[in-house]
């Protein structure tokens, strides 16, 4: 190539004039805000949780005790969150336990008159757990019970039961 041939291709050398390089970082920063702002807008939309759903199965025993164990429940529970309620049916002066699965008299003590045998030693509440009640003890031997399991934080019932008549 000859001289003034090399010298026209020197003063041409800018690529992109700085008014189309400011555009395209300005395209290029809308286009990135945007994109997070898609994708935080699903993160910070908070979705409600279903509350727990739970089943227990009741057996009497002839030892004057009935057994409420937890025969199926979609979630492990904290035994902090959950109380529990014995009551007798009928006349709201009846009487009546209440009390948390977490009480220091009730998770996993044997031989109180209400206790929470937490089977896999977990801290949790889950299936195959079970609620032991000396029915005789207390009194609930006779009359109509009801033993109820409440989630405290959302103010759900997880389960409602009334226990069955003692086995003769």
């Amino acid at each position: 190539m000859s001289a003034p041939a090399m010298a026209k291709l020197d003063k041409n050398d800018e690529a992109v004039s700085p008014v189309i390089a400011t555009v395209l970082l300005l395209a290029i920063t809308v286009m990135l805000s945007g994109m997070v702002f898609v994708l935080m807008q699903g993160a910070l939309s908070t979705a409600e949780k279903a509350p727990p759903q739970m089943t227990v199965s009741v057996r009497s025993l002839d030892n004057g005790y009935h057994v409420v164990r937890i025969t199926s429940l979609d979630q492990t529970l904290d035994p902090g969150r959950i109380s529990f309620s014995l009551q007798e049916q009928g006349d709201s002066s009846n009487a009546s336990f209440t009390g948390y699965v977490n009480d220091a008299e009730v998770y996993s003590v044997i031989g109180s008159n209400i206790s929470f045998h937490d089977r896999d030693a977990s801290y949790s509440i889950s299936a195959g757990d079970y609620f032991v009640i000396h029915s005789e003890e207390i009194g609930s031997d006779e009359g109509v019970w009801t033993f109820v399991l409440l989630e405290e934080s959302i103010q759900y019932v997880l389960v409602r039961v009334d226990l069955p008549p003692m086995s003769s």
